[in-house]
């Protein structure tokens, strides 16, 4: 892998945006859904539309943060993508099209069976830039951070609306690549309390961390996009292009459905640049 991958990839993703007075626009995808196939083929795609950082979900059989959508995308991809050889070798695909960004977002159990190293450096080698577990605690992930930065691959936590103060600055000192700050106290795709303390919370990160933050969870229209935008350095879309990928009735009415709602994103979070 070259010198130019992982967080080195996401961190000049960030900074071309600001210097351009714009916001990261990233898109989740779930893996092989509908097949392995569109996944590789529509990454160049959203690049076009306007997605600057890709997130690939890796399916996995318990899934506690995701909502109904992605629950339902990832038993979708699961039995196509049954273990993280064959979600790499899906990122090998993308990266030999395109150069943009790439981080994973799947679940401890797996990576633990694989080997952490072992997937740090596997998942490098094939062109992934960053990695999210959700439910690794940060108190439990000291091996992880420091195999993480010796490989070069971005670890990136995320930060709750109920954290503290103290575990906040744990957080920003963990993440690199960015922080995920959570919108919500929930799963994917709802909405209750979305953003009730986001300013607040990004401000706090701000003054912790020169590491950008984005913010996920609930994030599904263009005037949302531009709003939360406005409070952080990016937008962490998932279950909006979930959905508008599962709602097609062939691959290529899928791919029109998602393009056209990743130009529509990417125009509500410009709108308030």
């Amino acid at each position: 892998m070259s010198g130019n991958g992982g967080v080195q990839r996401i961190a000049g993703a960030f900074t071309d945006l600001k210097q351009q007075s714009r916001k990261a626009l990233i898109i989740y995808l779930m893996a092989g859904d509908p097949d392995p196939a569109f996944t590789v083929d529509i990454v160049p795609k959203l690049q076009e539309a306007g997605a600057d950082i890709v997130e690939l979900g890796f399916p996995f059989s318990d899934p506690i943060a995701d909502g109904p959508v992605i629950q339902a995308a990832g038993q979708r991809a699961l039995a196509k993508l049954p273990d993280l050889v064959q979600c790499l070798e899906v990122v090998r695909n993308i990266r030999t099209a395109c150069g943009i960004p790439l981080v994973s977002m799947t679940y401890y159990n797996p990576i633990f069976r694989y080997g952490d190293k072992k997937y740090f450096e596997d998942a490098l080698d094939a062109g992934l830039d960053g990695v999210i577990v959700p439910d690794l605690p940060l108190v439990e992930a000291g091996d992880w951070k420091a195999d993480a930065r010796e490989v070069g691959i971005a670890s990136i936590f995320l930060e709750a609306p109920n954290t503290g103060d103290e575990e906040a600055e744990k957080i920003a000192e963990a993440s690199t690549g960015f922080v995920y700050l959570v919108s919500l106290k929930g799963v994917t795709g709802s909405d209750k309390g979305l953003g009730e303390n986001l300013q607040s919370r990004a401000e706090r990160m701000r003054g912790l961390t020169d590491t950008p933050a984005a913010v996920g969870f609930g994030i599904s229209t263009p005037e949302l996009a531009g709003r939360f935008g406005a409070m952080c350095d990016g937008v962490i879309v998932g279950s909006g292009t979930v959905s508008a990928i599962a709602e097609g009735k062939t691959a290529a009415q899928s791919e029109k459905n998602v393009v056209e709602y990743v130009r529509a994103m990417r125009a509500g979070l410009d709108a308030e640049a």
